[in-house]
């Protein structure tokens, strides 16, 4: 008893320096960049998903812009190729026609694989670096909200040895993240870069741009061929049209012999059609009476006279029955050719090229600079709140231990005076 009472008295205790007011701010500072951490993660699991539906988004608009470009070219051979095979009777287009036709297939179909190459080679590049950079974002994002929540949890729990074990993952974790934040950083300048160079395209569609290396640029030589070749073939077609009409339906002294140029045609002469085209391959307005696209089928069905079983009129007509379905064919196949005119005219003056860069521009490119930012912000803040949050749950655990020790040295005067009184 008079052992205890001295050491009481006479021996000090070794103070440990706890603090009430040290513990307290260690726990809320923990709460704070735990907190912090996991918004990190969130705006970076949002961001990264925005971005990844934006960059779908734009692939499949690029692939379906190529996909209308090889549609456009295949519909316009396919009519080109159709030219060589109509006719009205034994009157088709001249051979050097044909020949320039088998020439023109040739450069469109190595065109139109350019454009699907060219295309889904970039596609399929940028999905391979993106996938991967994007499974990453996943998985560091996912450690982190793991980590946080362990640290968080044991460090409350006060274990020791198992947060200084999560401070040394934790530390490699975080430099991961600061590179991967530099390489979404890259990625966000990228994009911006792109974005600006479109706007500039805009304003200067036939510069040279790298962006032609995402949607390739039809040269304006091959372009103008392409013009070239598919007015002149419509001209020409409609001309056979049209001489087949004045020559052979509307002629009035061919003798029987002359059959199949002779049919017993008779009646009121039948309307021409309006080429679209002068010789020269400049527009040309239509004359009084020539018929149209609109009206050509109509107007003529009324000149088909009745045939005998030797295909001769037995009534007043300008035209058989099969005179009529091949002139309405070739008039088809010139209509498809004539409507595919303004698509070649995007593609010499690049309003295909522009329509495409401007649309990306303004409705997605703000998207992809938001969201790729969210990505970057959310990297920075979840790393930053991380790298404060192991400096925590190391000071946290520690000042934990000094208010246990604390706790047990002050109750031994207690315990002490309770013995001496007992």
């Amino acid at each position: 008893m008079l052992c205890l009472c001295f050491r009481h008295c006479c021996c000090g205790r070794k103070p440990y320096g706890y603090s009430r007011a040290a513990y307290a701010v260690s726990l809320i500072l923990l709460l704070l960049f735990t907190t912090a951490t996991i918004t990190g993660v969130g705006f970076l699991y949002a961001g990264q998903a925005k971005f990844q539906n934006s960059i779908v988004n734009i692939l499949s608009y690029i692939l379906h812009q190529a996909d209308t470009v090889v549609v456009n070219l295949q519909n316009l051979l396919s009519n080109l190729e159709a030219a060589k095979s109509v006719g009205v009777g034994q009157i088709t287009l001249p051979d050097e026609i044909k020949g320039e036709i088998d020439t023109m297939a040739i450069t469109i179909n190595q065109l139109a694989d350019t454009f699907h190459n060219v295309t889904g080679k970039n596609s399929h590049d940028i999905r391979n670096f993106l996938d991967p950079l994007r499974l990453a974002v996943i998985y560091v994002a996912a450690a982190v909200l793991v980590l946080a929540f362990l640290g968080f949890l044991f460090s409350i729990l006060g274990k020791k040895w198992v947060v200084y074990c999560l401070v040394i993952a934790g530390w490699i974790l975080v430099a991961g993240t600061f590179i991967i934040s530099g390489m979404f950083l890259l990625v966000h300048n990228v994009v911006a870069d792109t974005c600006v160079a479109m706007d500039e395209w805009h304003q200067n569609p036939n510069a040279n741009s790298a962006l032609e290396e995402i949607i390739p640029r039809v040269d304006n030589t091959t372009a103008q061929d392409i013009s070239k070749v598919t007015k002149g073939v419509t001209f020409s077609l409609l001309s056979v049209v049209n001489y087949a009409i004045t020559n052979v339906s509307n002629a009035n002294n061919l003798p029987p012999e002359a059959k199949p140029l002779y049919f017993n045609q008779s009646g009121i002469l039948m309307p021409t059609y309006c080429n679209p085209y002068n010789p020269d391959f400049t527009d040309r307005k239509c004359e009084p009476g020539e018929v149209n696209f609109t009206n050509a089928s109509q107007v003529w069905k009324k000149y088909i006279c009745d045939v005998s079983s030797s295909d001769i009129c037995i009534t007043t007509g300008r035209l058989t029955p099969d005179r009529y379905t091949q002139l309405t064919s070739s008039v088809n196949v010139s209509y498809g050719l004539y409507t595919g005119m303004p698509f070649v005219v995007e593609l010499i003056d690049s309003t295909f090229l522009t329509e495409t860069f401007t649309d990306i521009s303004e409705n997605n490119c703000p998207g992809l600079r938001k969201y790729t930012k969210w990505v970057y912000v959310g990297f920075i803040t979840s790393s930053a709140a991380l790298m404060f949050s192991l400096i925590f749950w190391v000071v946290y655990v520690r000042e934990r231990r000094h208010r246990g020790y604390t706790k047990r040295v002050d109750r031994q005067p207690e315990e002490e005076a309770s013995y001496i009184q007992g």
